[in-house]
């Protein structure tokens, strides 16, 4: 069986070799490379070095050097045909069937790619002629020097209908064939064809292995309808599959070192001619938001790859179309990172003002993938000013987190985006302050004056206050009675989370409306205003329970400083136990994928705090006092 060239690089390009070597060899990375030892020859300190970006491996000790298929052909002594096919079925790829016809289709399309090198030569003559004059004004007034555009392969498309055509059919071109490379357009109600790029600057648009497999076009009249122009899918051009700018950023990346294989993503093709006169390596998609073919091909050369996008409105919506896309493929060694340029500034425009030195520095300043989707979920909520929007930004976000392919990955986000809505969502001390004063008034508005509405003894009748609470979380709200100042800061979990007895985080809601509606109420008056809000019965469980905590941050002798110490650990303690008993309820209702090794782990961790609880050593060390 023979197998295409095209074939042939897409394969590759769809498999790390770090991966598939990294089967049969224990790989540890080093910079940009990863080392091992020999799977060759018998050695003690690695020698062996696979390189991604390159997509080759190369053994010092034997001098062995190739690409996945010959790693496989000198490691399981396959044939070309055995590597080819096994690699193929790993990367999702069907076999081409035994056509007598594929050896001609790939003659073809090597006839094709002959063709748009003379193109790119004649576009590049064009750019130093009379008639590239405009051109040269413009890339000139846009900081891009002569010197420049040969390393770039820039080049001018004339006004004319069929400057291009006429030139390559000269050489024994045939139009037909031009119009399949992507050249010239056919008219869709007949008649010749016509030159695709036309008053245009051009830029060559490469594959992986440095062959240009088509063009876009800049339009040079500012009233052109499309202001960017690239070829269409063809036999050597598929977008959905292509960076621009990839051979150069490979090779920046290879000139950087091994330290830095940081590759930056961003949105045109003058942004990436900006980056790389820079020295930063930098790609560009064709005019799309990325495709999952794309984002393989960023992660072969380096992890966490830079997705660049201007401050506008417009470069917020791409930021948050790669997101939405990216987020089912991320992995724990495949991410992205994001950079904002401020001022509505792209990087072309940033190095023009300010120069290549500052143009790096903007890009390192970076924001990690879980940070831009938490930013991205927590613009979509809007003003959190009610319950209901709060629930539903966490709801948003264990939703964002449960889409990544990944177990362990998803539940390592979700609980790292519901700990970001606790430290960024909510408001500030004063928001908050104000917030709780509203809704005091609002509450004593809708109870009236005497209370109405909701009355004692209809309160005393709500679920939850036929069982006294546990003593542990008695002493709590005891505590926080009698120490109110504490709720300052833990005010936010305690309504978000409560404290395991619905009946007591009414209470504990209305505690912290309390405080903030005026300071320094003592501790009878708010056992009387918890008591005229209906709170009587559940006062009366928590005097009957807190006792029987022994908890030492309750006695009256103990200084102040020790017993909000003692009763913030108690908080924390409580918080973590219900914590631990909500996520073993959530895997034993998750029968399908029911994991018995994490159900076993987190019930040991809850029984040790249960125990350290109910002996009481906690306290002591808490409080510094004998329990």
């Amino acid at each position: 069986m023979k197998f295409s060239e095209s074939f042939i690089d897409e394969l590759k390009q769809r498999l790390r070799p770090s991966d598939v070597i990294g089967r049969s060899v224990k790989l540890k990375r080093q910079g940009r490379e990863w080392a091992g030892l020999s799977p060759f020859t018998k050695e003690k300190s690695p020698s062996f070095f696979v390189n991604d970006d390159k997509g080759f491996f190369h053994d010092f000790s034997s001098g062995k050097h190739g690409d996945i298929i010959s790693f496989l052909q000198e490691t399981e002594r396959l044939s070309f045909v055995e590597a080819v096919s096994r690699l193929a079925a790993e990367a999702g790829m069907a076999l081409p069937a035994e056509d007598p016809q594929a050896a001609a289709r790939e003659e073809k399309r090597k006839g094709l790619a002959d063709w748009m090198e003379l193109a790119q030569k004649w576009f590049a003559a064009n750019l130093r002629r009379s008639t590239g004059a405009a051109a040269r004004e413009t890339l000139i007034r846009r900081g891009l020097p002569e010197d420049q555009w040969d390393r770039f392969g820039l080049g001018y498309a004339p006004e004319g209908r069929t400057g291009l055509k006429d030139a390559l059919t000269q050489r024994g071109a045939k139009p037909s064939d031009l119009v399949e490379a992507g050249l010239l357009i056919q008219p869709e109600g007949g008649g010749q064809p016509y030159d695709r790029f036309r008053d245009r600057l051009i830029f060559p648009i490469l594959d992986a292995r440095g062959r240009i497999v088509s063009f876009g076009g800049r339009a040079m009249n500012p009233d052109d309808r499309a202001k960017y122009l690239n070829g269409p899918e063809t036999t050597l051009f598929h977008k959905g599959a292509t960076l621009y700018g990839l051979p150069e950023a490979r090779r920046l990346l290879g000139a950087a070192g091994k330290d830095d294989a940081t590759i930056v993503v961003v949105e045109g093709y003058m942004d990436v001619i900006a980056c790389q006169r820079a020295g930063v390596a930098a790609v560009a998609p064709m005019g799309t938001a990325l495709t999952e073919e794309q984002m393989a091909l960023l992660w072969r050369i380096s992890p966490e790859p830079v997705l660049c996008f201007d401050g506008d409105k417009a470069g917020q919506r791409a930021a948050y179309r790669a997101i939405e896309r990216a987020l089912p493929l991320l992995k724990p060694d495949r991410s992205f990172a994001f950079v904002t340029l401020a001022g509505g500034h792209d990087p072309d425009d940033l190095l023009r003002e300010k120069g290549a030195p500052a143009l790096r520095e903007a890009l390192k300043a970076t924001t990690p993938f879980a940070r831009m989707l938490f930013d991205r979920e927590l613009a979509e909520a809007g003003t959190l000013d009610t319950p209901e929007k709060e629930a539903g930004l966490k709801a948003r976000l264990r939703k964002a987190a449960a889409t990544i392919a990944d177990p362990d990955l998803a539940r390592t986000y979700k609980d790292y985006l519901i700990g970001l809505f606790f430290e960024r969502a909510r408001p500030s001390e004063g928001e908050r302050k104000q917030a709780y004063r509203t809704i005091y008034k609002e509450r004593q508005f809708r109870r009236g004056a005497p209370p109405a509405g909701i009355t004692p003894e209809a309160r005393a009748s709500l679920p939850g206050l036929a069982l006294d609470p546990k003593p542990l979380t008695a002493a709590v709200v005891e505590g926080l009675i009698a120490h109110p100042e504490v709720l300052h800061d833990r005010a936010e979990v305690l309504e978000t989370q409560g404290v395991g007895d619905p009946a007591l985080d009414r209470m504990v809601s209305d505690l912290v409306a309390l405080t903030y509606e005026a300071d320094d109420l003592g501790r009878d008056l708010i056992r009387a205003r918890l008591k005229a809000m209906g709170h009587a019965p559940a006062l009366e469980r928590v005097d009957r329970m807190a006792g029987r905590a022994h908890a030492p941050f309750l006695a009256a002798a103990l200084e102040t400083e020790r017993a909000v110490q003692g009763l913030t650990t108690a908080i924390d303690a409580l918080l973590q136990t219900l914590a631990l008993s909500r996520a073993l309820d959530e895997l034993k209702r998750d029968d399908e994928h029911f994991d018995h090794a994490a159900f076993a782990g987190l019930k040991a961790q809850r029984d040790a705090l249960t125990r350290s609880l109910t002996s009481g050593s906690i306290w002591g060390e808490a409080t510094g006092a004998p329990h």
